[in-house]
């Protein structure tokens, strides 16, 4: 097969918000920029997020970064980097501001200014009462803000290419990376960009469960490619499973709901969260009210004739703000759980949400491995942010309406490293390696050529299955250990897959097969790291490691304040320390202690 070739100065792999961020920076700094997307632009998954973006602009309650700084680090349990935080936190009023002087039509005060709701996790005087930090758009925000990013991209002549699919990363004999191969689902063609610097912003891999808040092309696409290049995959067994999925369905349902007052009660009507978190109660962080909600199941105290999901009740809130500030919300009770939320509570349960791992960078937005006793040694040419990254800002738990700040501030970040490092010289053009497409091309013959095997669907079903049963809200030692020999069958099934219509090979089919080869590295690299973190911290919770003085909420800071790396050759793991010490000298770090709402 005859591999076309393109070049541009930076190629930048997905197009939801971290990937617009970074695209405007680059086109407005003048470099030649693709951007490669599965689907048109406004369709990526950042369109899915309804709350916000948190900033501290105190338009609505008293907020400086240093309190957002501190919610931040306490709700990651302490595994997220307090450099990277600080960072991020003190551009979060810089970049929103930004985005409102891009078209973003934020929701307004009676003066003018953007409006704020609360959200899990976010407080005041540093735990002590509830903060409005949101910013939101109604409760579309990141459907908004990426038809805000678009059209100024359309204005910057950022060129897209859409409808295609990226393969394999294109890394040289040092190991720096000049590019990506890609298949256009138009016409099965396979291309070569060759590039002076390659932005992964792929999202996330919420399709590896069986029950996802997470779209179908949300497939770890930028995190697969990473590790099949050699890039290890940094706290992959930290996967946050949102609280309020609709029953049955696993549509989300914001945060925002409860921001506006919504209330979650069990089979009898109890606000039960006053038990689990009395300061914050139904605004505690999203690993905490999630396990409260399992724990009310489980004790027999959910609702409907399984006893198994609770109730979001909003129905003392007046049809006028539901309809002003919850439109959405009502909008898919209505369709998915068949209830008008202003007449009666919406059946919700956890489902998984946000991967809290991935391609491990730095707050500049490189990608960082250990290299000569080094543990954050930058990969030449090679950068991600959003979802698919590990700076790390969540680390064990995500605060909600962190994710789209990350994807401001870190697609920014991204963004700006590349204009320095092209403008300054140190990045150039390298020559493309001999085989730079081989490796693509022999996955797609394979697929194409393959007889007597499983299809597709099966694998990936039962890929989803073992991960929903082996890796869940609640985590077993027994449990762990079995998920790791049972993934591991599936991944070596997966190499067996065949499309099974020949006739229909046409490139939905051997997308969903290229899909299924990224799925499955995410899916290798949470179980085995799982598995291998013999505590609870964040949204890891282990049954084998009880709340104890020592060890509060079964954390143990001794032996493992620390980030996991995995390798995909050997499902090899290693270790590198947290970053304690913030970005500048006069900021005090936030102290270890237990974290309570």
């Amino acid at each position: 097969m005859t591999v076309a070739k393109r070049t541009f100065d930076a190629v930048i792999v997905g197009a939801g918000g971290a990937g617009l961020r970074a695209a405007l920076q680059l086109s407005e700094a003048g470099l030649k920029t693709a951007v490669l997307t599965k689907v048109f632009p406004t369709r990526s998954h950042t369109v899915a997020a309804q709350g916000g973006v948190a900033a501290s602009l105190g338009n609505s309650t008293e907020d400086n970064w240093h309190w957002h700084m501190y919610d931040t680090v306490k709700g990651s349990d302490w595994l997220g980097d307090q450099d990277a935080i600080e960072f991020m936190c003190r551009k979060a009023n810089e970049v929103v501001v930004e985005l409102e002087h891009y078209g973003m039509p934020f929701d307004r005060t009676d003066n003018g200014k953007i409006y704020q709701r609360p959200f899990g996790g976010h407080s005041q005087n540093y735990g002590q009462s509830p903060v409005s930090r949101s910013c939101a758009a109604a409760d579309r925000t990141g459907h908004a803000m990426l038809h805000a990013l678009y059209q100024r991209n359309v204005r910057a002549n950022t060129q897209f290419f859409v409808e295609w699919i990226a393969l394999d990363l294109i890394r040289d004999q040092d190991g720096d990376v000049v590019g990506v191969t890609a298949l256009e689902l138009e016409t099965g063609e396979v291309s070569i960009f060759h590039s002076k610097a390659t932005i992964f912003a792929t999202g996330g891999a919420g399709r590896i469960f069986y029950s996802s808040t997470n779209a179908f092309i949300n497939t770890g696409d930028g995190v697969g490619m990473a590790a099949r290049a050699g890039i290890p995959l940094e706290d992959m067994e930290f996967w946050q499973f949102h609280p309020t999925g609709v029953a049955g369905a696993g549509v989300l349902i914001t945060e925002g709901v409860r921001g506006e007052g919504g209330i979650l009660r069990n089979a009898s009507g109890e606000r039960f969260m006053e038990r689990y978190a009395p300061n914050l109660k139904d605004l505690a962080s999203r690993d905490v009210v999630s396990r409260s909600m399992v724990t009310e199941i489980n004790e027999g105290r959910g609702c409907g004739p399984d006893k198994d999901h609770v109730l979001l009740d909003i129905t003392h809130l007046s049809p006028e703000t539901i309809m002003k500030r919850l439109p959405g919300i009502r909008e898919i009770s209505i369709q998915f759980a068949g209830v008008d939320p202003i007449k009666a509570p919406i059946p919700v349960v956890p489902t998984c949400h946000y991967q809290m791992g991935g391609i491990p960078t730095n707050y500049k937005g490189q990608v960082v491995v250990p290299k000569d006793g080094e543990p954050n040694s930058p990969v030449v040419g090679f950068y991600a942010a959003g979802e698919c990254a590990c700076a790390s800002v969540h680390g064990a738990n995500r605060l909600g309406t962190n994710s789209l700040l990350d994807l401001l501030v870190f697609g920014k970040s991204a963004g700006e490293s590349v204009v320095e490092d092209i403008q300054s010289g140190n990045l150039s053009l390298k020559p493309l390696p001999a085989d730079a497409a081989d490796a693509s091309l022999a996955r797609i013959s394979r697929l194409e050529n393959q007889t007597g095997g499983e299809s597709v669907a099966e694998v990936g079903q039962a890929m989803r299955r073992t991960m929903q049963k082996h890796a869940g809200v609640f985590r077993f030692d027994k449990l762990l250990k079995e998920g790791v020999t049972a993934i591991l069958d599936v991944a070596e099934r997966s190499k067996r897959t065949e499309i099974k219509d020949k006739s229909k090979v046409w490139n939905t089919a051997r997308m969903e097969a290229l899909e299924l080869d990224n799925l499955i590295e995410v899916a290798k690299a949470t179980m085995i790291s799982a598995e291998a973190r013999k505590e609870s911290r964040g949204a890891h919770v282990r049954d084998d490691a009880p709340d104890t003085a020592e060890f509060p909420n079964g954390r143990n800071d001794n032996e493992w304040l620390k980030h996991t790396l995995w390798y995909r050759e050997g499902n090899r793991l290693e270790y590198k320390p947290v970053t304690m010490k913030p970005l500048s000298h006069d900021v005090e770090p936030i102290a270890l202690a237990k974290r309570t709402y």
